[in-house]
């Protein structure tokens, strides 16, 4: 018998209801709809933990800005969340996001939203109220909006402690599980063949080399990010996530409204440099006070493997406009890498009547993995 930090797994192969490839956030959203429904679950994952995008984000599970099946599959997952967090014991704060406007168009945008959605889910925050939120902040501000619904989390926590309930649950996990073949209900891997009523492909951005036909399908790429941790010289805590002008343009929830548009077209004219990156000026804080800021989004299905210089020196440029303080020091910096696709944020797709492809291919996964997994399980 295997056994490691996140529970036992079984080196014998065996029959299952429902088999799992991939232990992301997405597979573990999976294995728990199905263990909750009485599944005999078993998840297989390559490396010994997660380390992929499921641990690399900000840990924001930013459903009010999304719109369509994501803001759905968010609405949907929330509770879950709130639920899971009691029940393995991870860190989650319910305490919204702040959308810092920093010009008129930009509070115009989101004045049009909140009448879209109503006080619910928007509330509009004038500058004092925006500075009674956020104790580091941009004098140029000139409001903002509450996002009440939106959840955090410690990825580098949650995803583990996740795993490791879902293993004292029953669920059967084979960490360092390379798979090699998926067809008609049987699983070839590094550990052993396996056989189940079902699979659900849960790999993420590397849907192309288990699945190519699935990853064709929708033009399957790479999204290559930046992201660092910082520390302020003078820690304060900041309790709700954090977004800018940027994250108006895109989020599709504000990047639908109007008056987006103008928003655009500013920063086409004054600073082109930030759209080039794609970048989406965000930050959260992790419990122990670091913040965690970027990031900007290069899309490609094969990345070469250096990192620009110039990217980070932008984004803690920025960083420190948003927060108002040029002191801050660097703790640790990372690429992520996550599945985009041009043609949907979801892909669900069967390879035959026993395999299903499923990835997020818009980089929200952690908002909307647990609406995801329900309605894949059920259609």
């Amino acid at each position: 018998m295997e056994s490691n930090e996140y529970g036992s797994g079984h080196s014998e192969s065996g029959h299952s209801d429902l088999l799992i490839v991939g232990a992301g956030i997405v597979g573990l959203a999976h294995a728990v709809a199905a263990a909750e429904r009485g599944l005999r679950v078993t998840v297989l994952e390559r490396d010994e933990r997660a380390v992929g995008a499921s641990i690399r984000n900000f840990g924001h599970i930013c459903l009010t800005a999304q719109s369509g099946r994501a803001l759905d599959y968010g609405l949907a997952g929330r509770q879950r969340w709130i639920d899971l967090a009691a029940k393995a014991g991870f860190w989650l704060r319910e305490c919204g996001t702040v959308v810092v406007a920093r010009a008129a168009d930009e509070f115009a945008v989101l004045e049009e939203f909140a009448e879209r959605r109503g006080g619910d889910q928007v509330r509009l925050l004038d500058r004092a109220e925006v500075a009674g939120r956020l104790p580091l902040l941009d004098p140029a501000t000139v409001g903002g909006a509450w996002l009440p619904l939106d959840l955090r989390v410690d990825p580098r926590q949650a995803v583990p402690a996740l795993a490791a309930w879902l293993a004292a649950e029953g669920v059967r996990f084979h960490w360092g599980a390379q798979v090699q073949q998926v067809a008609d209900g049987e699983v070839i891997s590094t550990a052993g063949r396996f056989t189940a009523d079902r699979v659900i492909i849960a790999v993420g951005h590397d849907v192309d080399r288990l699945a190519p036909s699935a990853a064709a399908e929708v033009e399957l790429r790479r999204c290559l990010l930046q992201m660092l941790e910082v520390c302020p010289d003078t820690p304060v805590p900041v309790d709700p996530a954090v977004l800018s002008g940027l994250s108006m343009l895109r989020y599709s929830g504000l990047a639908d409204c109007t008056a987006a548009t103008a928003v655009r077209q500013r920063f086409q004219e004054q600073r082109p440099d930030l759209l080039d990156l794609a970048m989406n000026l965000m930050y959260t804080q992790r419990p122990d006070g670091n913040l965690v800021i970027g990031d900007s989004h290069a899309y490609a299905r094969t990345h070469l493997p250096f990192d620009e210089e110039g990217t980070a020196e932008l984004i803690i440029a920025e960083a420190r406009r948003l927060l108002g303080t040029d002191r801050l020091t660097v703790r640790r910096r990372w690429r992520g890498v996550y599945a985009s696709s041009d043609h949907t944020d979801f892909l669900i797709t069967d390879l035959d009547p026993a395999t299903r492809v499923v990835s997020v291919t818009s980089g929200i996964g952690m908002t909307t993995a647990f609406g995801l997994a329900a309605d894949a399980l059920t259609t």
